[in-house]
């Protein structure tokens, strides 16, 4: 039985952006629900209750509990962009906290605000951006730019993050870069010195949607190589480390993993949970625990 950790569950609640990154994997197959869960606050507080009940520690459903320990469980609120949502993302956060669970967010930055972090910052023991480049040119080229043309503006966003630690100094923050063809040639460690993240999440492109931008070994070794500085918050993931090993959720209330690579590209998914219930949607997927448990071990920069 491995020490007690933080499980995590990933619920991404919109496939809607802002953005439009070429390799982006947020791209779900329609369910019979036809609507994300987002427009329906009573089945978003009852799909959260209803993981609560399953994923709390002492739950005795969880056929986790035969192979690991968690003391606490935090659900992580991805998208597509789920600031884009601005008018629910409050409730919606405190709901997840009345429920018992820790709340983090990974957003791409566009959205945040002096008056939106002020309300969501005392709530977050994590809050993610997803950074790929701060070149205008890699950006524009990969998708990370609105129709109006605007891109994100780092200086904004590095006082942004200063007045969310100071809202919240327990708030832990945290990027994420996927290395590609278009930036894997770049340095950012003088951006990554200037943010100081708690953690620095380092991923491979990885071809769920398309194989567009894909990098080699060697290239993805490259751009890692170049920042090893950083090896006390950096957490690198190839292809392999991804591959069942999040518990992650798609807008329509549905369990899902990237499919095999011999099987292709996609997702498989389970029934709806809201359906089925959690346990039952739960046993139809794979999920691999030691890779999930290397991710979250307890570390300096980690959980």
């Amino acid at each position: 039985m491995h020490k007690p950790t933080t499980l995590v569950i990933n619920w991404h609640l919109t496939e809607v952006c802002n953005y439009r990154c070429q390799y982006c994997y947020a791209t779900w197959n329609e369910s019979s629900h036809h609507r994300e869960l987002i427009h329906n606050p009573e089945k978003t507080i009852a799909l959260m209750s209803e993981l609560h009940q399953f994923f709390k520690p002492s739950s005795h459903k969880n056929i986790l509990g035969k192979k690991m320990e968690w003391n606490a469980v935090r659900i992580n609120f991805a998208g597509g962009e789920p600031l884009l949502y601005t008018e629910k993302i409050p409730s919606i956060i405190n709901h997840a906290k009345e429920l018992g669970f820790e709340v983090s967010m990974i957003t791409n930055g566009s959205q945040l605000s002096e008056d939106l972090l002020g309300r969501l910052a005392p709530q977050l023991s994590w809050l993610g951006i997803s950074i790929d480049s701060i070149n205008p040119v890699t950006n524009n080229n990969i998708g990370r730019i609105d129709r109006r043309g605007r891109l994100l503006n780092y200086e904004t966003l590095a006082q942004h993050l200063i007045d969310a630690r100071k809202s919240n100094p327990n708030l832990r923050i945290k990027l994420n870069t996927v290395v590609n063809q278009l930036n894997y040639h770049e340095d950012l460690s003088t951006f990554i010195k200037h943010l100081a993240p708690n953690k620095w999440k380092v991923l491979r492109m990885l071809p769920v949607v398309n194989h567009n931008l894909t990098v080699s070994d060697e290239q993805f070794k490259t751009f890692v190589t170049r920042h090893h500085e950083f090896h006390d918050i950096l957490s690198v993931e190839d292809n392999h480390d991804m591959h069942e090993s999040y518990l992650m959720i798609d807008p329509y209330g549905r369990f899902f993993q990237n499919k095999p690579q011999l099987e292709g590209q996609g997702y498989n998914y389970s029934q709806p949970i809201l359906e089925v219930g959690a346990a039952a949607a739960f046993a139809k997927m794979t999920f691999d625990i030691e890779r999930f448990i290397a991710r979250y071990v307890v570390t300096k920069s980690d959980d």
